[in-house]
């Protein structure tokens, strides 16, 4: 499963930093020192040209990802996502995750959290708590979804022991979060891994991705397969009547040699500039966006294919966390390169995931018409929260909310169509129909102005 790209899922083998940068008084220039991400439950310590996460709880302090320094105020960890520290006064600066929709607020302090300099016991129980504690926290959607967690740790911690076995655990673990049909949490033990997505839905797969593209080329596309890009992920084919099918997978591996968010914009870039020319823009009459079947993957790279859908600024969304006041997210005009203003036709089912949504939120205000056709997309939106627990599991779990203008929020149910149509059903591919796709564009051929 693929999710948004993510400070917290950064890895690395690096040595912690020197006990030293509790104490050190850094330089007026310089972001070394000790940093309290709000409303990541994390501390960065940033000392010699490397970047240490201490991942805390109120009863927790475990050693997170490293990185290395590239450039003054920019560190790159084991993924090569690339980190960027700038300074907002003395006490106070931002952190950027490439890849990622916003920034992340840091406040300055004196001294690590007590507990992160000795290593923590390893026993079932406290591997218990770590994981209890990480969600009581961090995790928005409790009363949303009707879950005590208070009650939950009362059913369960009972159940664990000195002598629970890894395999016990896990399946606790597995229990506690299962009422929440989260598809951005998840509970990971080396290859064992347990998430599930709303009921209802389908996990998007390659079979499935290969299944519906067939389909797709087959009965939509009259057999003449489309232009791809990106190592697949994209796609583009012209349609009779001047519209236009652009079809979207994911939003991740598509550089499948250079995993750098540098990479996957550059290859992005490739197909926009391909695909939306000078000719095309100016004469395309409509654009059917297909999201159906998409993996999710980064945030940013969604607001960059919007910056060629509008000429005007505009909000895509806000963020914010338990502990943080909205960070505005915006969408801005691409510059330098052909843009296409008309009408949007937007495809979308319950195998439309993470940043696959957050991309369909960021169209919601889109100026020049967009309307939303299919299902309701997965319902969750948040960047995914790697928490390390003392025995070596470890546990995904999202705490952000994507805010409307109005302030509304999408996850659990998903981002509703306007018009709602069946996605791939076994009676869709039966009876060699495409409801989402005719609809498409039936709408797009209807928006434009009459002539009589």
């Amino acid at each position: 499963m693929q999710v948004a790209v993510v400070l917290a899922l950064a890895g690395g083998a690096m040595a912690p930093v020197a006990a030293t940068a509790r104490s050190a008084a850094p330089r007026p220039t310089s972001v070394d020192g000790l940093w309290r991400m709000e409303g990541y439950g994390a501390v960065l310590a940033i000392e010699g040209g490397r970047m240490r996460e201490y991942q805390t709880t109120d009863v927790s302090c475990q050693k997170g990802f490293s990185a290395r320094r590239t450039a003054p105020g920019e560190y790159q960890d084991a993924d090569r996502t690339l980190l960027t520290v700038r300074r907002d006064g003395a006490r106070r600066a931002t952190l950027h995750a490439s890849g990622s929709a916003g920034d992340r607020q840091l406040r300055r302090v004196a001294e690590l959290p007590e507990g992160c300099g000795t290593a923590m016991p390893k026993d079932p129980v406290t591997a218990f708590d770590v994981f209890w504690q990480s969600f009581e926290e961090n995790y928005p959607f409790f009363a949303a979804k009707g879950i005590d967690w208070h009650a939950v740790r009362d059913t369960y911690r009972p159940q664990v022991h000195a002598d629970t076995t890894r395999d016990e655990l896990f399946a606790v673990f597995s229990k506690m979060v299962k009422p929440l049909h989260d598809a951005h949490v998840a509970v990971v033990d080396g290859d064992h891994r347990f998430y599930q997505v709303r009921p209802g839905t389908t996990v998007p797969s390659e079979k499935l991705d290969t299944k519906v593209k067939n389909h797709i080329v087959r009965r939509d596309l009259g057999g003449k397969k489309p232009r791809e890009f990106a190592s697949g992920r994209i796609s583009y084919a012209d349609l009779p009547g001047g519209q236009g099918y652009l079809r979207i997978s994911g939003f991740a591996g598509y550089d499948t040699k250079d995993p750098s968010y540098a990479a996957q914009l550059a290859e992005l870039d490739k197909a926009l500039d391909t695909v939306l020319t000078p000719a095309r823009t100016a004469s395309l009459k409509g654009l059917i966006i297909d999201l159906r079947v998409n993996g999710g993957g980064s945030d940013a790279l969604g607001l960059h294919i919007a910056g060629r859908l509008t000429d005007t600024p505009y909000l895509a969304y806000s963020k914010r966390t338990r502990y943080t006041r909205p960070q505005p997210v915006p969408v801005r005009p691409a510059k330098g390169v052909p843009r296409y203003t008309g009408p949007v036709a937007v495809l979308t089912g319950g195998s439309t995931v993470s940043a696959g949504e957050t991309f369909t939120q960021a169209l919601i205000d889109r100026p020049g018409g967009t309307v939303r056709i299919g299902e309701a997309t997965q319902g969750v939106f948040s960047d995914v929260m790697e928490r390390k627990l003392p025995n070596g599991m470890a546990v995904g779990l999202p705490n952000e909310e994507f805010l409307t203008r109005s302030g509304r929020t999408f996850d659990g149910a998903g981002i509703p169509p306007h018009l709602r149509t069946p996605v791939f059903t076994k009676e869709e591919f039966e009876k060699n129909r495409d409801s989402a796709f005719d609809e498409a564009v039936k709408v797009l051929r209807a928006s434009l102005p009459s002539h009589d």
